[in-house]
């Protein structure tokens, strides 16, 4: 026997033994499990946190189409345009011809993308956990090292642990309010935003039994009365006229943050810039700490929870 029939030989039975391919396997936050017989090269991305992080894994050039709120990186500026993410236009995903589709598990849209004949991955995102967990089930559909979710992961965690050594004692303890979007909807303690808060030494006024992104009576922000207020806001309204607001503590004090459309995109979405939507809100922290006749937590009178 030859020794290249003996290399051949050995190879073939290697091959033997190693079997067919393993397909992909992709369990979502439904528990819905689906196979790929490679790892998507045609990705739809219908939530912007999503969209990031598979940027941010180094895997950009899959995304052959967004949802409308996706705007970062600027490297995806001229993908099309789907419709809104619980919305979305089935047409337009259905004629990109995408592997999978990468939605919200709230969007309307599964069903009926499904039921096409598409496969869809639905993900939700609503504290750190959540994150963690999304950044590794993107890293094994995109079959990308198992090191990089992770380092990407240490990245966010480090980031956050800064934007908190950068803030003055002071400012533990400060009693919070965030306003997420109109209604109003305000993030809770146990929501990605509220963790991120706690992480820098902040009060959430809004306890951990109303969820993470409870919809609240304006009454409950005005009996909270908290030190400070966030309010993500694309609008640039400059604040929504709540009754009984201009009587809280924070808004005679001016010690409001209006988050204008940037720098909101970074504090609501949960994903790869959290550490920079931390270093955003101790900012805020920092400078309204510093204006004048600032009522800071050892000042303010106990009060009952709303």
């Amino acid at each position: 026997m030859t020794l290249r029939l003996a290399i051949a030989l050995v190879l073939t039975l290697l091959m033997a033994q190693a079997g067919p391919a393993q397909a992909l396997t992709i369990t979502d936050q439904r528990g819905v499990t689906v196979r790929f017989a490679q790892s998507p090269q045609r990705i739809v991305s219908l939530l912007p946190s999503l969209t990031e992080s598979i940027c941010a894994l180094g895997q950009c050039q899959r995304l052959v189409g967004v949802d409308r709120y996706s705007n970062h990186p600027d490297s995806i500026a001229r993908l099309p345009r789907l419709g809104g993410g619980l919305d979305p236009s089935i047409e337009a995903v259905v004629a990109l011809r995408p592997d999978v589709v990468l939605l919200s598990i709230s969007s309307r849209a599964s069903e009926r993308l499904e039921a096409l004949g598409l496969k869809v991955v639905a993900l939700e995102l609503k504290t750190h956990a959540d994150v963690r967990r999304v950044l590794q089930t993107l890293g094994q559909l995109l079959e990308v090292p198992a090191t990089e979710p992770e380092r990407l992961w240490r990245e966010i965690q480090d980031g956050v642990d800064a934007a908190a050594r950068s803030l003055p004692p002071a400012a533990r303890g400060l009693r919070v309010y965030f306003e997420v979007s109109r209604g109003p909807y305000g993030a809770g303690e146990v929501s990605f935003i509220g963790e991120t808060l706690t992480r820098l030494g902040a009060k959430n006024v809004i306890p951990a039994e109303l969820g993470p992104f409870p919809r609240l009576n304006p009454e409950f922000v005005v009996r909270a009365d908290p030190d400070l207020i966030m309010i993500g806001n694309r609008s640039m309204q400059a604040r929504a006229p709540y009754p009984g607001w201009d009587q809280m503590r924070a808004v005679r004090g001016q010690r409001l943050c209006v988050y204008g459309v940037e720098d909101s995109d970074v504090v609501v979405r949960p994903g790869p810039r959290m550490a920079e939507a931390a270093r955003i809100m101790a900012r805020c922290m920092a400078e309204k700490l510093a204006l004048p006749e600032s009522v800071g937590p050892a000042s303010a009178p106990n009060r009952e929870r709303p």
